[in-house]
């Protein structure tokens, strides 16, 4: 949305899985604005550039889905989970090993071969949770990505009921391949978000770097309020934020999070509700965020710092964790206005 101010505006962008706005104001007319739907969600792309682009990004987004969107049947990750092994292709293979990396930094807790266990729980494309369909004892042997290799470019399986779902990293590698195309265009100054993820790139149409708001999730008579909690102000970095605030399921009066436990196959609770990660990818930040969820706030404050990685915890007490080089990205809100 755009807010005209005089000579000058504000622009807001609320974003799915952020939580939160990325908010800028604008200056010039060289900025070229990109939106649509891709993948079951939104996307946002703004860059300084020729607006020619568009097509190219497109096309981008939809070569991405066409490797890894699991509601896509065609793709090669639904017919990868509809073989024993195959040949994969490059954009399969990267995913994988950023998968692989974050998936031994946080001692299993990221784990894309949970598919089974989503449609189980009733996340996943065509299912309902019910009684007959959580069989979570049945489907564990064949869930872990330790279960699958790569021999060059053909993915092994030992067990063809073992199944993937990127989708807590796809939307961010989305980002940066659409980051990679407009670099490789000459465009320095963007940012492209999908879902909530974001890749982002020299400055933002005001000048300095991008400035994103994260909420505050508070929940009140099951009702979601959304308060500002934090502004940052970010460039040349991949982030992503990750919360079951926004992501669950009722059944029979009982709340289900989206954040499934690859050792026990069950939604996990921890003490995080929602976790910001900064990283030199957004695919990167993307599946480290996914991680922290699972795995509690003692164990992601030693991932990240493991990684190398700036993050924000938001606890179940309300209280707020954040990493020595996030808290550099602070801004107050009078930064945009």
């Amino acid at each position: 949305m755009l807010y005209k101010k005089n000579i000058s505006c504000f622009f807001t962008l609320l974003t799915c899985m952020l939580s939160g706005w990325l908010i800028s104001a604008c200056h010039s007319d060289s900025y070229v604005r990109v939106e649509g739907m891709i993948w079951n969600t939104t996307y946002h792309i703004t860059f300084r550039g020729n607006p020619g682009l568009r097509d190219s990004i497109l096309a981008t987004l939809n070569d991405v889905g066409k490797s890894l969107n699991v509601f896509d049947k065609s793709s090669v990750v639904s017919r990868v989970n509809d073989a024993d092994s195959m040949i994969i292709d490059q954009r399969f293979a990267k995913v994988y090993e950023a998968s692989r990396k974050v998936n031994i930094a946080s001692a299993g807790m990221f784990d894309p071969t949970l598919s089974p266990l989503i449609s189980a729980w009733g996340f996943g494309p065509g299912h309902r949770m019910s009684a007959d369909t959580v069989a979570i004892d049945s489907i564990l042997p064949f869930v872990g990505l330790q279960k699958t290799r790569l021999n060059g470019n053909f993915l092994v399986k030992d067990d063809r009921r073992t199944q993937f779902n990127f989708s807590a990293i796809a939307k961010g590698f989305g980002c940066d391949e659409v980051a990679a195309l407009l670099k490789r265009n000459g465009v320095s100054d963007f940012l492209v978000e999908i879902g909530g993820e974001l890749a982002l790139s020299g400055e933002s149409p005001r000048g300095g770097g991008w400035l994103v708001s994260i909420d505050m999730p508070i929940l009140s008579d099951s009702t979601e309020i959304h308060d500002s909690c934090e502004i940052i102000e970010i460039t040349d970095a991949g982030m992503a934020t990750s919360g079951n605030y926004r992501n669950f399921r009722k059944e029979d009066g009982k709340t289900f999070g989206h954040t499934i436990s690859p050792l026990t196959g069950r939604p996990v609770s921890t003490d995080v509700i929602s976790a910001t990660v900064i990283a030199p990818s957004a695919m990167e930040a993307d599946a480290v965020a996914t991680a922290c969820m699972a795995s509690g706030s003692v164990k992601s404050k030693s991932m990240l710092q493991n990684l190398r990685l700036e993050g924000m915890l938001i606890l179940s007490d309300s209280s707020i964790w954040m990493s020595d080089g996030f808290s550099n990205h602070l801004r107050s809100l009078g930064a945009w206005k």
